[in-house]
């Protein structure tokens, strides 16, 4: 198998469900407003109190970045699984786990990198300082890949089952923690001006391990979903 096909797939696929995606532009904003919405009432209804808002930022922002994320799974593969999509890519020449990364790139374009881009501006209602934003940024441009590609795993896991949607909640969000624990505990370490570099770290070494394990794994639940 040449490089070049793999690489030739690989954006073939981002190309495709980048363009697929852009057909049906309400499914991508239904996320970002449950984002914008989430972390826009919190403040509200907490108060004007500069203290606790710049306390339960970190939480509250990444909560809602990873509950943004979990609602927009079904989609990765339900269209593709229902219009044979899925065959073909387990019929082509280039190794399914390659086609998987690039159909997961693809979900965080448009899904995590809205929201990383979106949280910055969102958190200035919480009073951060400028090296929490820094941080926050960084942690999610980190993070939000993880949860993605974690999150391919359950979605396939649950692909064509009857309310999945429930099981791929409980079959993820444990997978999740460590890096809400992580993500939350760099923009707190940035609040209290300490630095940020270990938990940074933590969020780079899961993305590539991530990136390496994750499609291979969701290119095995898938052959046995479609079998």
């Amino acid at each position: 198998m040449s490089a070049p096909l793999g690489l030739a797939s690989f954006h073939g696929v981002i190309k495709h469900d980048l363009k697929v995606a852009m057909r049906c532009k309400s499914e991508v904003l239904t996320s970002l407003s449950f984002f914008v919405i989430v972390v826009s009432l919190i403040p509200l209804g907490v108060g004007a109190e500069r203290d606790i808002l710049r306390q339960i930022a970190p939480g509250i922002l990444w909560i809602a970045a990873l509950l943004a994320t979990l609602i927009s799974l079904n989609r990765l593969f339900e269209r593709d699984y229902l219009d044979g999509t899925l065959e073909q890519l387990l019929l082509s020449p280039a190794p399914l786990g390659v086609l998987i990364l690039g159909k997961v790139v693809a979900y965080w374009l448009l899904t995590g990198l809205p929201l990383t881009l979106l949280a910055p501006f969102l958190a200035l209602q919480f009073d951060l300082p400028p090296s929490s934003l820094y941080a926050l940024t960084a942690s999610l441009l980190l993070g939000t890949p993880v949860l993605s590609l974690l999150g391919a795993i359950g979605a396939s896991l649950t692909l064509g089952l009857r309310s999945n949607s429930v099981l791929l909640t409980l079959l993820i969000l444990p997978l999740y923690v460590p890096v809400l624990i992580f993500g939350t505990a760099a923009v707190d370490v940035a609040t209290g001006g300490a630095r940020t570099g270990a938990n940074i770290s933590l969020l780079g070494a899961m993305l590539v391990l991530a990136a390496f394990f994750a499609p291979w794994a969701t290119a095995a639940a898938l052959k046995i979903a479609l079998e």
